[in-house]
């Protein structure tokens, strides 16, 4: 048996995701709603992921455990934490301006057992909130946090579609973001057109990332892009490779072009790399 076939992923509000042992032997389907331990009391989320297919991150400590499958009275106690998220959120939103913080509220959540509420912010640099919390603290009569994030956590938690047209890849599946360049979009032969090669974040698309790699294995079955060559005779400059059709473009110098393979470009003499 995998040592991992007791794990299960569990996502709460705003894709915010965690592992946990089913060590109860519980019998858990992916969508189901399951009672967890927290850090201090009790949450409760929904399983994505069950079994070998959930992948522990090396290094990571002792997970903590899945308590039992939500009962219906658990889903009615989430129903009304829901209700008193929106209602922290407005509160929190009037407190910004009446202590005239710099600071953009996210998204406000419960703890599934009410023992803390967690109010997400973005700010341009840090923000002293220490009476804000004091503030919220005499309100709700609970631990308060107030967690900062940055665009891209905010585009995570708000969520929506990309330009795609399918949901962002942050909040169906990216569970950590990597550092993204516009030498990528250089290599992808994309135009640095921000509107076309940004997220709802602002920030460079993810698929930029995971999908460079396979952009630079394909390119290594051609000539440098750019180069001057000869072939049959003529001298032309490589100036676009088409990955799906995998052929590239060779200007002629006396204005024709011509689609040709990777096999016939490598019949050609490369003169220089521009």
């Amino acid at each position: 048996m995998s040592k991992n076939s007791n794990l299960v992923e569990v996502t709460f509000k705003g894709e915010r995701k965690a592992i946990y042992r089913n060590r109860n032997d519980i019998e858990i389907t992916i969508g189901e709603y399951v009672v967890v331990e927290a850090e201090r009391g009790q949450d409760m989320g929904k399983a994505s992921c069950v079994g070998s297919l959930v992948k522990l991150k090396r290094g990571k400590g002792e997970t903590r455990s899945i308590i039992r499958k939500a009962l219906d009275s658990d889903l009615e106690t989430l129903r009304k934490n829901q209700e008193k998220e929106l209602s922290a959120f407005k509160v929190c939103k009037e407190k910004i301006i009446e202590f005239n913080l710099d600071m953009k509220l996210v998204s406000v959540e419960m703890q599934f057992d009410g023992s803390k509420i967690t109010f997400y912010f973005t700010a341009a640099q840090r923000v002293d909130f220490r009476e804000l919390v004091k503030d919220l603290a005499s309100i709700y009569r609970t631990r308060i946090e107030l967690r900062q994030i940055g665009v891209r956590d905010e585009a995570k938690r708000i969520s929506g579609c990309g330009i795609c047209g399918r949901k962002q890849c942050c909040s169906a599946f990216l569970n950590e973001f990597e550092q993204i360049t516009t030498q990528m979009a250089k290599d992808q032969q994309l135009a640095l057109n921000p509107s076309k090669i940004s997220g709802n974040c602002g920030r460079l698309l993810c698929c930029l990332r995971y999908e460079n790699d396979m952009y630079a294995e394909i390119f290594k079955d051609f000539p440098p892009m750019g180069c001057r060559m000869t072939l049959n005779g003529k001298v032309g400059m490589l100036n676009y490779i088409n990955i799906f059709q995998m052929k590239g473009l060779l200007h002629y110098d006396d204005g024709s072009q011509e689609w040709l393979t990777p096999e016939e470009l490598k019949k050609g003499t490369i003169e220089n790399v521009t």
